[in-house]
């Protein structure tokens, strides 16, 4: 049973605000890497499966994606500090271009996760951290993203992939629920 209601969700970020600067991301990757090399972008399930999408069809040249899937939240309203790695399972990205893209980046614990185990157990050639929303108030960890869409305030969001126990996830906007 959940105890907030879509009715209660208020607009943070509207689909078009989303879809304008997820293209302008796109053009800022795109023009990062030379147009014959491959990149590697790695969604980071479940999270970011719309910003990714959505980014990777603005992205001309060699893209290849890939899937992770971490979690920190389990069914709380915020990050538990308690990774769960569910799925790791990656080619060999030794020397590649690996884009590592992600939803949101709040308490920074998961990405620099991340950012040390590419490092350490992939090494690629380049690596880039890119997530849609960074939540800089919330930060428990000296890490940045590379490129960020949106920098919020310390509000629990959902929509356009991010979830409330499973749910908002289908939004086309960002919304929050006020206190």
């Amino acid at each position: 049973m959940l105890d907030k209601d879509i009715k209660d969700l208020k607009v943070l970020i509207p689909e078009d605000r989303i879809q304008s600067k997820v293209k302008e991301l796109a053009q800022q990757i795109e023009n990062m890497f030379p147009s014959d090399e491959d990149i590697y972008v790695i969604c980071v399930l479940k999270g970011s499966v719309m910003f990714c999408a959505d980014l990777v069809k603005y992205i001309k040249g060699k893209v290849r994606m890939e899937f992770i899937r971490i979690s920190s939240y389990g069914n709380e309203t915020k990050s538990t500090n308690n990774l769960q790695a569910i799925d790791l399972t990656l080619p060999d990205l030794n020397g590649k271009n690996v884009i590592i893209v992600e939803d949101i980046i709040d308490t920074g614990l998961t990405a620099k996760f991340l950012v040390d185990l590419f490092k350490i157990q992939h090494k690629p050639k380049t690596l880039l951290f890119v997530s849609l929303l960074n939540k800089k108030c919330a930060r428990q960890t000296k890490i940045e993203p590379d490129i960020y869409g949106f920098e919020i305030d310390d509000k629990f969001v959902a929509g356009y992939g991010l979830d409330y126990k499973g749910y908002f996830r289908n939004l086309p906007y960002i919304g929050y629920f006020p206190n």
